[in-house]
């Protein structure tokens, strides 16, 4: 997938430590809303360290599974994660999908959307390699809203540092909302287009474990959280940590929304079908 910011995901283990672990209980809420038939074949456009492929094996009994990735370190961690004869690993573009037309069942992308420069050449791809009738769904992160473990790390940043701002996806993403999606959908084509929040918890033991992920330098937070001197950093912590409420134990209890949309791709011949070269 050809991000807007080079190197952002550069590690999957500390990719799984801040996003990944959260991603994994969207997930089977997110194939469960898109009730594919079994023995369906999949692709996982920007499969990351293997979150959503991983759910779509352990409820969706799919024939066979296609996780593309364009991070070389992210897909490692994915192959090791799904080790499953139905899962093929791919090393490519999500702009640019080395497969035939109509080829799968159900196109999806989980957490993608935000991080590409070019989203209308996603969707066109997408649709292009599933079949008339079959589906095309994904998800995001509702980075300006209902995303708290983000918002309070932003907020806290900003407000010691403007130009933070400049790392914050909630400002940096407008597609991340019903409004935007629906109609990146509808624009490429794809018809009975719907929209939905998928609420999850996202419970910390302690703040060490809330604080340790923006330690990894993968993502954009912990990209700016890392450029900080060691005293800005310290700073920062601090100013996080007055703002997080905790338990009697430690433990910190946040929530997260994710957005997610599908739609049908279009029976005949489809004009939008045309690969990004």
């Amino acid at each position: 997938m050809p991000i807007t910011q080079p190197n952002l995901w550069n590690s999957g283990d500390a990719y799984e430590r801040y996003m990944g672990r959260w991603s994994r209980k969207v997930a089977p809420i997110f194939t469960e809303w898109i009730a594919a038939l079994p023995e369906s074949s999949w692709i996982d456009v920007g499969c990351g360290t293997g979150a959503l492929t991983s759910a779509i094996l352990s409820a969706c009994e799919p024939a066979r599974v296609v996780a593309v990735d364009s991070s070389d370190a992210i897909l490692t961690t994915a192959e090791v994660a799904l080790a499953d004869t139905r899962v093929h690993c791919r090393l490519g573009d999500a702009a640019s999908i080395s497969e035939p037309d109509g080829r799968f069942d159900v196109a999806v992308a989980g957490l993608l959307l935000n991080f590409v420069s070019d989203k209308e050449a996603i969707l066109r791809e997408m649709a292009r390699v599933t079949r008339p009738g079959g589906t095309v769904a994904l998800y995001v992160w509702d980075y300006a809203g209902h995303m708290q473990l983000m918002r309070t790390f932003f907020d806290a940043a900003i407000a010691l540092d403007p130009s933070a701002s400049a790392f914050d996806d909630g400002m940096k993403a407008p597609i991340c909302r019903p409004e935007p999606l629906k109609s990146l959908l509808t624009q490429a084509g794809l018809r009975d287009v719907e929209v939905r929040a998928i609420d999850i918890p996202t419970p910390f033991d302690s703040f060490d474990d809330y604080w340790t992920p923006f330690l990894g330098g993968t993502g954009s937070a912990p990209r700016y959280c890392m450029s900080l001197s060691e005293e800005a950093r310290e700073r920062l912590r601090e100013d996080v940590r007055g703002r997080l409420r905790t338990g009697p134990d430690g433990e910190i209890l946040l929530a997260a929304r994710a957005w997610a949309v599908k739609g049908t791709v279009a029976e005949g011949p489809g004009v939008y079908f045309t690969s990004a070269s």
